[in-house]
């Protein structure tokens, strides 16, 4: 049995077993990764999607992180110009191998899906690789104790200022510092009330919240129930051309849905 499937902005075709070079993947050596976007089944039965299979997926272990071979990009002009220019690339690779080939339940396996860097902004990549650190068990901790740390960082500020104050001025200092606290908490409680921190879909800055906002999309849920139909349409209302399936918001949206 083999499958075809897309990563990377490239097609592969792969069966169990395959060592694969693929364009690099948010992930550390000895992980287990999960491709989603398959194009084809293979075998007895031969299955092709429109465009992908649903609940179909590949399952690959990451063997390392490499880089390909150097490419030289030599400029020569000719006559009065006579100058050159000499550039070397080594792309930045991520060596897999493929271990399982799901034709259905890849959504209920519980491997986490693989993310290309190109998608992913380098705060997240930094999370990922600090993420490795503690048990796969402890995730949901993690995420606590990064938020408990910039709340506690946010309100290291006013105890320093009682510290520096003099004793008569406290309960004022106190009150201020009341009033700051509150006026901060009170954006968060009216965001949380009005949907999900979409910032959090990797790609997704302030200025496309604010336009899915102006389109009524405000939670998790809706992106994940979004089809190939209702993709094209936000594509061309909000021009993001392709954005959507290049950085997997659907994908991203059904694991932060979860919880």
């Amino acid at each position: 049995m083999f499958a075809v499937i897309k990563t990377g902005g490239k097609q592969y075709k792969v069966a169990s077993g395959d060592m694969l070079r693929v364009e690099r993947i948010a992930a550390n050596a000895g992980d287990k990764v999960q491709f989603n976007d398959v194009l084809m089944l293979g075998g007895d039965k031969p299955v092709i999607g429109v465009p992908m299979i649903k609940d179909a997926g590949v399952q690959a272990e990451v063997v390392d992180q490499i880089k390909g071979e150097k490419v030289i990009n030599f400029v020569k002009r000719r006559r009065k110009h006579s100058s050159k220019r000499t550039k070397g690339h080594r792309q930045k690779l991520t060596l897999v191998k493929i271990t399982d080939i799901l034709s259905s339940g890849a959504g209920k396996s519980g491997v986490e899906a693989a993310i290309g860097t190109g998608s992913v902004s380098a705060a997240a990549v930094a999370a990922i690789n600090e993420r490795y650190t503690f048990n796969r068990g402890d995730q949901a901790e993690m995420k606590k104790r990064v938020k408990t740390g910039e709340a506690e960082e946010k309100s290291a500020k006013p105890a320093k200022a009682k510290k520096a104050a003099p004793k008569k001025a406290e309960p004022k200092a106190e009150k201020k510092a009341e009033a700051k606290t509150e006026t901060k908490a009170a954006p968060k409680a009216k965001a949380a009330k009005g949907g999900d921190d979409l910032s959090q879909i990797s790609g997704v800055g302030p200025v496309i919240v604010k336009k899915l906002h102006g389109e009524g999309v405000t939670t998790f849920a809706q992106i994940a129930k979004w089809t190939d139909a209702d993709v094209e349409a936000i594509e061309e209302k909000l021009s993001f051309k392709g954005r959507v399936g290049r950085e997997d918001w659907i994908a991203q949206a059904k694991e932060l849905a979860k919880g």
